[in-house]
């Protein structure tokens, strides 16, 4: 499975079918509800802060959220932690159909916050598996379907979301729900022989010492991410990343309602573009990761973030509705393509044994940058236009390129051993000791 080959993969391989079908219908209703929570936000309350609050209690939520997870993934059966994530979701999901009424937002607050703690023990759960439920061939098809998927859920939960408000917020959180026990159902279906327990968590292992004092396990976890210095500016991209991206998460709402005055289906359309742009970046970066050295995958992130930054700041000023769902569009393709390829250096080069910690505390240290991001976003949203705000979104977002860019020069990226999977299974293209 050289290039290509994504049919092929989930013809072949029964457990990346079943998870990919969760995906699927899981993510569609994430989405169903994000348009839903924000349109409904902005209807009862007209407040772009309200928008950035609701944002802010899932980030909140994720500061402790993602070192717990993380713990429990690399210590426990990974699969039965997704199983109670999809589980927990789909009951929190149900409840936001009591936060309809008018002066019912704190429940918005609430719901949001406990639904986000809930997703990094799924999320960083699928990262975590993806190299055990798939080959040698397979693991670059499956890192690119995986990310395919998750933005063609974007675009297509988000067009479908703007439609589905018009006739009542009630399907929306009702199909929410019933996403997460259908993801539920399919990751019941995955079998492994050796199970997925990690392979250092024997059951021997968990004596009362380990199970009280997990804080030293992500210590542990911590220091090997800093130890290596890839994937550690790999989760320093994200924080670069979120410091314009936060305000992003907020702007695309207040664009769509706001600024170009089109309600629901202007929420839906800017965020349904984002998530089309992120769909062509991540089939780019399918094809082009297997033929980049290790330099050229480093040069291809500082042009990724230059693109990004250039294209958010042309969607910030866009004199039309049109334009600006080009260049947000255009703005995400660059971000779908430097993800796909951060995503797959992670899982060539961190060890089994750390991948649940190294990928939800990158996912913290983003959520966490987001949550600043979005703060002083939401706050400048009352005191500023949102066309000003987006320009200063876009050069943080920018700035990203530029400190990878200067420490590639200087030498501080090498290309760590390999030890996601072996090294002779991996097809590596192009100069290894570039």
């Amino acid at each position: 499975m050289k290039s290509g080959g994504f049919l092929s993969l989930l013809r072949s391989n029964r457990n990346y079918r079943f998870a990919w079908i969760g995906q699927v219908v899981s993510e569609a209703g994430d989405n169903f509800n994000n348009i839903a929570v924000f349109s409904l936000a902005l209807a009862n309350t007209g407040s772009g802060f309200v928008v950035a609050a609701i944002l802010l209690s899932r980030a909140i939520s994720m500061l402790p959220a993602g070192p717990i997870a993380g713990v429990f993934l690399d210590r426990m059966d990974r699969r039965r932690i997704m199983l109670l994530s999809d589980v927990v979701r789909a009951t929190v999901a149900l409840g936001f159909i009591f936060a309809i009424p008018r002066g019912r937002t704190w429940l918005l607050y609430l719901l949001s916050g406990l639904l986000m703690f809930a997703s990094p023990f799924f999320t960083s759960g699928r990262a975590a598996i993806l190299p055990s439920i798939t080959t040698r061939d397979e693991l670059h098809t499956a890192n690119s379907l995986t990310q395919l998927t998750q933005w063609t859920a974007l675009a297509i939960g988000s067009f479908l979301g703007g439609v589905a408000v018009i006739g009542g917020y009630h399907l929306a959180f009702a199909f929410n729900a019933f996403s997460f026990l259908f993801s539920a159902g399919c990751i019941w279906q995955l079998r492994l022989p050796e199970g997925f327990r990690p392979l250092r968590a024997a059951p021997e292992s968990l004596t009362e010492d380990r199970i009280v004092r997990p804080w030293h396990e992500y210590v542990e976890g911590l220091r090997y991410l800093r130890a290596t210095p890839l994937i550690f500016g790999i989760g320093l991209i994200n924080v670069g990343w979120a410091s314009g991206g936060g305000a992003g998460q907020i702007l695309l709402s207040l664009f769509g309602d706001v600024v170009f005055r089109r309600g629901s289906i202007g929420i839906g359309a800017i965020w349904g573009s984002a998530g089309v742009g992120l769909i062509i970046g991540a089939t780019i970066a399918h094809r082009l990761f297997p033929k980049l050295s290790f330099k050229g995958y480093k040069l291809t992130i500082s042009i990724c973030y230059i693109l990004h930054g250039a294209f958010y700041l042309l969607f910030s000023l866009s004199p039309s509705f049109a334009a600006a769902i080009v260049f947000i569009g255009a703005s995400r393709i660059a971000v779908g393509v430097s993800a796909v390829c951060n995503s797959s250096q992670l899982l060539r080069h961190v060890g089994h044994e750390y991948r649940g910690r190294v990928f939800s505390t990158v996912e913290t240290w983003t959520w966490m940058t987001m949550m600043v991001s979005m703060s002083v976003a939401g706050w400048a949203s009352d005191h500023a236009s949102p066309r000003v705000i987006g320009t200063v979104a876009a050069c943080f977002s920018m700035s990203t390129a530029f400190w990878w860019g200067w420490a590639n020069y200087a030498g501080k990226l090498p290309e760590p051993a390999l030890a996601g999977v072996a090294p002779d299974e991996i097809e590596v293209h192009g100069d290894p000791a570039a």
